[in-house]
């Protein structure tokens, strides 16, 4: 047994004095992973930090901000169209009712007009004289080229014949006038009124049997809601911000988690005294008729800034009480840089001072070479 346990102690030791030789024993050194030369800190080509550092150049971003404002949607003049009545009379027939969506020549009434038959009077009374004048003159200069009559004879033929014609004209053109695109004529003095194009009747100041007795006044008006504008007023301190071309998200109240697109047509050059704001017209696309004039709206402007310097979050390093960066001053080879941030935009951050366009920075890993 002594002879056993002196022979397990002779072999720990030999394998301890075997592990210090190993231990004494000279190795390999092994590749760093940086080199730091008077500031700069260069990665070589053996170091594993080759597939962890990412690099990447900054540049200028225009980021726009968000401008919001209250609206209301509005009928386009530039599809609204009034409907006259071209003569006095009375509205014999009336076709259609408030809100009614109408078609182009659609009938909307028919007026019995005593000045439309007077017209259509005139207008026959003078071709008549006029076909009678022609006569006339051809048979004067008949007579007047067979030596049988007088010059005077035929010169009177002749001036008949011009006042005959200018007579026609004259009342050719007044019949012309009062039948157009929205009147037609009828029978007995009567006039039908149409619809000049399609759209649906937001105004009515007709009545049937009413007399009309302003020409001037519209019967109705005729609205295309295919095309509509979303009015937003603007806050005077923010107005020099919005211009025509602008694009604009907008949000209904009455129609939830519907968003419409559009763009800023024209900005009024007055501004309302009471409320401080002005108005900016957006021109909006409405196919399916779900915009209704006088619904409330909100309007949100993507405004443009000034383009600023931007870098990833994740390039940013804490040194003492300074924000840093390392930037590329050659290959694989990084300087540290101070760095005056601004407001971060999201995952971004901007840079005011301590960085230009252009420069290569490390976005990813940075913090494996941070002292």
């Amino acid at each position: 047994m002594l002879f056993h346990a002196r022979h397990t102690l002779t072999a720990l030791i030999l394998s301890l004095l075997l592990a210090a030789c190993s231990n004494d024993s000279p190795s390999q050194e092994a590749t760093p992973a940086i080199v730091v030369d008077h500031g700069v800190i260069r990665v070589p080509p053996a170091s594993p930090l080759r597939t962890r550092l990412k690099v990447q150049s900054v540049a200028l971003h225009g980021l726009p901000h968000a401008l919001s404002a209250p609206a209301l949607v509005e009928a386009d003049p530039a599809h609204t169209i009034n409907v006259l009545a071209p003569l006095t009379g009375r509205i014999v027939e009336l076709d259609v009712r408030l809100g009614d969506r109408v078609k182009r020549g659609q009938l909307l009434a028919v007026m019995a007009s005593s000045d439309y038959a007077q017209a259509v009077t005139d207008q026959q009374k003078a071709t008549d004289a006029l076909a009678l004048a022609k006569a006339t003159l051809d048979r004067a200069e008949g007579v007047k080229q067979a030596g049988g009559a007088a010059q005077k004879d035929l010169d009177a033929a002749r001036s008949a014949f011009i006042q005959a014609r200018a007579e026609h004209d004259r009342t050719q053109a007044r019949l012309d006038s009062i039948t157009s695109e929205t009147t037609h004529p009828g029978s007995a003095g009567h006039m039908t009124v149409v619809a000049p194009t399609d759209g649906s009747i937001t105004a009515l100041s007709a009545a049937q049997g009413a007399f009309v007795n302003d020409a001037s006044a519209a019967l109705m008006t005729i609205t295309d809601l295919r095309h509509v504008w979303v009015t937003a007023n603007v806050a005077e301190n923010e107005s020099a911000e919005i211009t025509p071309g602008l694009s604009a998200d907008i949000v209904l109240p009455s129609l939830p988690g519907r968003h419409v697109q559009g763009t800023v047509q024209s900005i009024s050059d007055v501004l309302d005294a009471d409320s401080r704001r002005v108005k900016a017209r957006i021109a909006v696309s409405n196919a399916d008729a779900a915009l209704k004039v006088n619904m409330f709206a909100t309007a949100t402007f993507q405004v443009p800034q000034t383009k600023a310097l931007l870098v990833p979050q994740s390039a940013l390093l804490m040194n003492n009480d300074n924000v840093t960066v390392f930037v590329e001053v050659s290959p694989w080879a990084f300087r540290r840089r101070t760095v005056v941030l601004g407001a971060d935009e999201g995952d971004q951050a901007r840079i005011l001072e301590g960085l230009q366009p252009g420069a290569r920075v490390v976005v990813a890993g940075g913090v494996l070479i941070n002292d």
